[in-house]
């Protein structure tokens, strides 16, 4: 079963590359037609959220594939945002819901050390 799964990790997080870094060739070689405008954005989303779902089987931990998952997104579509390629209503939302879950993420994670307030100084 390990081995079956790391396979299956591997294969996921190489089309997720794929998909991130040249998503019409992709396209063109799994579906026989090479991607154009907002398609290449969908595709791009789509191989983040394969290396994200790669990290998590591979690494046996779900939030780092999903911490990779949301910092990349909004990373990615920020980005967009900012150079003018996208301009959807829900587009800054979706941005500030990923960045806040980024930050969150960490904080809750099990054995994440939480500060308790002091409750007097003892010597």
């Amino acid at each position: 079963m390990k081995a079956a799964l790391a396979l299956a990790s591997i294969g996921e997080a190489a089309t997720g590359l794929g998909l991130l870094l040249a998503p019409s060739l992709v396209g063109k070689l799994l579906l026989g037609s090479e991607l154009e405008g907002m398609a290449v954005v969908v595709a791009r989303v789509s191989g983040i959220a394969l290396i994200g779902l790669a990290l998590a089987c591979w690494l046996s931990r779900p939030w780092v594939g999903m911490f990779v998952y949301v910092t990349a997104v909004a990373l990615y579509l920020g980005y967009l945002g900012l150079i003018g390629e996208a301009s959807g209503a829900l587009l800054w939302p979706a941005v500030l819901l990923h960045v806040v879950l980024a930050v969150l993420l960490p904080h809750h994670l099990p054995g994440h050390a939480r500060r308790q307030p002091s409750e007097g100084v003892r010597t």
